[in-house]
């Protein structure tokens, strides 16, 4: 159709704006899932791609947006991060296939009316459909109507008044529709296809550095990671990505198989979830009537901690607001757990929800917990200021890789990375920070080879996860305030 000639004073009226997301730099959130990539105008190019988007607008733009998120697991992540806490960016991976997950609609006839339809299934793919007259004139999309998506979701036909079916009184439609049940936890996963070398689901991580020209910070999966063989994969995926980089993935505990707190601990261990990398989350989250996987408003929130301490995560995520209403299972039960039962969760290694002026996160222990006590894999915090800081040293040093291997080299590194350390100290985000190199810990042969070896000992704070004041009463106080003393 041809692009319509303007000449004059417009006006478009649009929504009410969501606030302009804050940017995290701590590390990109890769999140792995479906959309309704049915409803952008090329679905194909949204399948299995890293689509890095910093606003809901862009996010609903190339991924297209449902309020189903179970169907869509993708749009809970869309609502948490732009709308409950206006952050950003975050890399989406969807890998709903409207070529291989959809199901054939019967043709049904609508009437007319205004010139435009309103089909009555949902998740209708535009390409698929075919437009009649009631007497089988054939409609050609572009030519004779156009397609959109209303409030609902639903699709509309819009008649041309210099289209064939102008003057319809009625039309006959056959359509697909996506069928996001027939995705399971194996395209969640992925692989790699031997004979094209296509990368698919979680593969993709090794692809974000390359694509969006930094490391990920988190993993997650909501609506998938509860399930066994797909956590496992994304804790295996946290390390050596490119060879090089660590980071952490978010897993929500299975809360159909844990109905009551006291069933976590059994269900985390069936499931294996015992990695430093991994961030045990339970329950679900219920925010403005929609129920969120908690790793969907987790992701968010530690984005905006990290993004209020200037993009470094060495701010525990613990004890923060969830801009959440209540916490509750998949089927809806609501689940109030006070602080003892909270704990309880906090020491087999699982964060919660605790309503404490406010729903807030609960718990500051990576999976590995108990099992595991040291500083730097127990505590959620730490573990996170290892990686970025690991991954952080990676990217800044690169550029002095295959310069000479000469003293002034060495200088340069050591003094860079005390300088850096020396700052995050004196802004207290950082106990102490020093590099240091040593001739021992370097052969003449190893030099040789090309290879320097320096040493890097840094100390992120630990939480105060527990404050004791020890109250006692003091008789001479209540004297003096009598009068008794002289």
């Amino acid at each position: 159709m041809a692009k319509e000639y303007r000449h004059g004073a417009y006006v478009k009226e649009v929504g009410s704006s969501l606030a302009a997301p804050r940017t995290n730099e701590t590390g990109l959130h890769v999140v792995f899932g479906t959309a309704p990539v049915n409803m952008v105008e090329e679905p194909e190019k949204a399948v299995n791609r890293l689509i890095m988007v910093n606003t809901f607008e862009e996010a609903e733009e190339k991924l297209g947006y449902s309020g189903d998120f179970e169907k869509y697991t993708l749009c809970q992540v869309m609502d948490a991060y732009f709308k409950l806490f206006a952050v950003g960016p975050v890399v989406f991976c969807n890998v709903l296939d409207p070529a291989k997950h959809k199901k054939e609609n019967e043709e049904k006839e609508y009437q007319v009316v205004n010139k435009q339809v309103t089909v009555e299934e949902m998740g209708i793919i535009p390409s698929t459909l075919t437009v009649k007259t009631a007497d089988d004139t054939a409609l050609k999309r572009e030519l004779d109507y156009i397609t959109s998506f209303d409030e609902e979701e639903k699709l509309v036909i819009t008649l041309f008044s210099s289209g064939k079916g102008a003057n319809a009184a009625s039309l006959k439609v056959k359509s697909s529709s996506v069928a996001p049940e027939l995705v399971t936890e194996t395209e969640i996963i992925g692989g790699v296809d031997v004979a094209t070398g296509k990368e698919t689901g979680l593969e993709l991580v090794r692809r974000v550095y390359p694509k969006c020209g930094w490391f990920p910070g988190y993993i997650m999966a909501p609506g998938w990671s509860h399930k066994k063989a797909v956590a496992a994969v994304m804790a295996a995926k946290c390390r050596e990505i490119n060879g090089v980089f660590r980071c952490e993935c978010l897993i929500d505990l299975d809360t159909e198989a844990a109905k009551r707190y006291t069933d976590c601990k059994k269900v985390k261990e069936e499931n294996g979830l015992s990695s430093e990398s991994m961030i045990v989350l339970y329950p679900m989250v219920l925010a403005g009537g929609k129920k969120y996987y908690y790793s969907a408003v987790y992701g968010a929130m530690t984005a905006q901690t990290d993004a209020d301490n200037d993009s470094v995560p060495s701010v525990s995520p613990s004890n923060r607001l969830l801009n959440a209403d209540g916490a509750v299972l998949a089927d809806g039960t609501e689940l109030w757990l006070d602080q003892p039962e909270a704990n309880m969760l906090n020491g087999q290694g699982i964060v919660t929800v605790l309503n404490s002026g406010g729903m807030r996160s609960w718990g500051n222990n990576t999976a590995a917990y108990p099992d595991v006590t040291e500083t730097k894999d127990r505590w959620i915090s730490c573990r996170r200021a290892f990686s970025w800081w690991g991954n952080t040293f990676i990217v800044t040093c690169s550029e002095k890789v295959d310069s000479p291997a000469n003293y002034r080299l060495i200088e340069s590194i050591v003094d860079a990375e005390n300088i850096r350390g020396n700052s995050y100290v004196q802004q207290g985000k950082f106990a102490g920070i020093r590099m240091e190199y040593h001739g021992q810990d370097n052969s003449p042969e190893e030099l040789l080879e090309g290879k320097i070896e320096v040493k890097q000992y840094i100390a992120p704070f630990t939480p105060a996860e527990y404050i004791l004041n020890t109250l006692s009463f003091d008789p001479a106080l209540l004297e003096n305030s009598l009068g008794g003393s002289n």
